[in-house]
């Protein structure tokens, strides 16, 4: 198993969840403090997603579901992965990142690209590795399962979004200020959103997906969704619980002096 402490590169969480009864971690900083994992700054090559159809490695991974645009830093200490990524560093630097699914002993059908962007060898042969999230994905077929999966992928893409793209994109900001002015005074501390919040509807759509944390099965159901309006109203319908959360505990609070 690999470890992946992207989590805790994270700060300023904010609990969000419809079905438990703590407010799930919303991760309200996009910056990754990774500086440990730089040593070796990698020269993208072409871009792989020039083709519609490719071979990609394929690395499984149980509770990560990665986006386009979105940072990954990965911990590297099974041979096997070793392998892999010795091999791609001398390549495109590319791989797929697909959730596993314990229940059915098998890896999702619909995953993310990971280009490597920085990395660090340690002295045992472990590695630190920095990935960003690039172009989504599915499996077509296995070509290779051992040392490691090698899959034949097609790339996917979301169609022309609905008129109510825009709406529902400033829904969805409102709704993220509106959790962090909540939590700010719920908990007498200096909530902020990041100032770099993605313009495009898209782009926010996975941003919002992507900070969903100890959602993976919601994750993985929003990155497989190739309509941008869908998973924004979505969104919408999970952080308004949020918010709604959030509101109560802090109307009880200031009932109770």
């Amino acid at each position: 198993m690999t470890i992946y402490p992207h989590r805790e590169a994270l700060s300023n969480m904010i609990r969000l969840s419809s079905g438990l009864k703590k407010v799930t971690h919303f991760l309200l900083c996009n910056e990754l403090i990774a500086t440990q994992y730089v040593c070796c700054k990698v020269v993208t090559m072409a871009n792989p997603s020039s083709v519609s159809v490719r071979e990609l490695p394929l690395f499984p991974l149980p509770e990560v579901v990665l986006f386009p645009d979105r940072p990954m830093p990965l911990h590297i200490f099974e041979p096997r992965y070793r392998l892999m990524v010795n091999t791609i560093l001398d390549g495109d630097k590319s791989f797929g990142i697909l959730l596993w699914d314990p229940v059915a002993g098998e890896p999702a059908t619909v995953g993310c690209s990971a280009e490597i962007t920085d990395f660090r060898r340690l002295n045992d042969g472990r590695l630190n590795i920095m990935t960003v999230g690039r172009q989504r994905f599915k499996v077509l077929e296995y070509i290779q399962e051992t040392p490691y999966k090698i899959g034949l992928v097609e790339w996917i893409t979301d169609l022309t979004p609905g008129a109510d793209v825009d709406a529902l994109s400033v829904e969805v900001s409102q709704l993220l200020k509106d959790i962090a002015y909540l939590l700010a005074k719920l908990t007498d501390k200096t909530v902020e959103l990041p100032e770099n919040l993605p313009e495009t509807a898209e782009k926010l759509s996975f941003w919002v997906a992507s900070n969903l944390y100890d959602l993976a099965s919601e994750q993985q159901a929003l990155l497989e969704l190739r309509d941008t309006s869908l998973r924004l109203k979505r969104e919408v319908e999970i952080l308004s619980v949020s918010r709604n959360q959030l509101a109560a505990r802090t109307a009880l609070k200031d009932a109770v002096g």
